[in-house]
């Protein structure tokens, strides 16, 4: 997988293909959406329509939490395909455990068994916290390869990455710049950095979560941004640069629903 890919929540479905065109176009080879997003048929044509072949393209979709259940997850799997127009995801997540409607763990061991199947290539969860893990591995023995979670300088979820760490699960950042409004862009210590750099805040945040073997997934719908975004390998956050960075995290910086909080059918 590759650890940095290009994310589409919000993007509406008729934007989708020129703007998951252009990222394709400008490297990005990982594209992140999920059938809440609305916009699987505008990623699949990008997808199609790319000059690069499906092979070295890594799409990972994640399911609607009302069609959780282990047969509704069969065809929840099928539909995505359909709308992608493809024959296989490299990665399938679970969106929201919503432990309140308890369907999370029968819809696990259909993840297992469409992977068995080849139907994707790799299986995890998003948004789960270790209560949730331990139930899906006490019943199947099987360890997600990937939790993805809101994760950014705001709301570094330390605990929850040693727990990962511990268990050999990626930790995937979503929501990378901060969430809605991207407030951490606009943070004294991350301009900082980024003038004395020249560098932009964005690709300062990004190169935090990439020094930290985290998975970041950056969104943007400005086509200028979409290049800037992944120019992230040339240059270095020091030391002091990592630890002032870790020095904003926040109790409240969350700004989306805790897992267990999350409990719509959508």
């Amino acid at each position: 997988m590759p650890r940095l890919g290009f994310g589409v929540w919000r993007l509406p479905d008729q934007d989708a293909p020129e703007v998951v065109g252009a990222a394709i176009k400008a490297g990005y080879r990982h594209i992140d959406t999920a059938q809440g997003y609305d916009n699987e048929e505008g990623v699949g044509r990008a997808v199609r329509e790319a000059e690069v072949s499906r092979e070295e393209l890594f799409i990972t979709s994640k399911e609607r939490t009302r069609d959780q259940g282990y047969d509704s997850t069969f065809r929840s799997l099928e539909g995505s395909l359909q709308r992608l127009g493809l024959d296989y995801l490299d990665l399938f997540l679970i969106h929201w455990p919503v432990p309140e409607h308890d369907r999370y763990a029968e819809t696990w061991r259909a993840l297992v068994e469409l992977r068995a199947q080849g139907r994707v290539r790799s299986i995890g969860v998003s948004n789960f916290l270790p209560t949730h893990f331990d139930r899906l591995i006490g019943e199947t023995g099987v360890v997600p390869a990937v939790n993805q979670v809101e994760l950014h300088p705001r709301y570094q979820q330390r605990d929850l990455r040693d727990w990962h760490a511990a268990h050999g699960i990626v930790t995937e950042s979503y929501s990378p710049l901060g969430g809605e409004g991207a407030a951490v862009l606009r943070d004294p210590v991350v301009t900082d950095i980024a003038a004395r750099l020249g560098r932009t805040p964005a690709q300062v945040v990004i190169r935090w979560h990439l020094q930290q073997d985290l998975v970041v997934l950056p969104k943007t719908a400005n086509p200028a941004r979409v290049a800037e975004n992944l120019a992230v390998w040339d240059f270095t956050l020091s030391p002091e640069d990592m630890t002032r960075l870790q020095s904003l995290d926040r109790p409240d910086g969350k700004t989306l629903p805790q897992p267990e909080e999350m409990n719509t059918l959508f």
